[in-house]
């Protein structure tokens, strides 16, 4: 018997907003605490793979 219907619930949404959301802190604190241009630069990176991320799970879910 196949269950595929069955929806699942993973941890992998919260883990996604948690990662962007400090990422995004690392990001705009950056320039307060000193932090150098490539520290940011990779902090604005991951952001962006999160929200990108975010956004192709929430389009995927929409279509199932």
């Amino acid at each position: 018997m196949n269950n595929d219907n069955v929806s699942t619930r993973t941890s992998s949404p919260a883990l996604l907003w948690l990662v962007l959301v400090v990422s995004a802190v690392i990001n705009a604190a950056g320039p307060l605490v000193g932090l150098g241009l490539v520290p940011r630069m990779v902090a604005g990176t991951i952001a962006v793979v999160m929200i990108a991320l975010l956004i192709t799970r929430h389009v995927r879910r929409r279509r199932a």
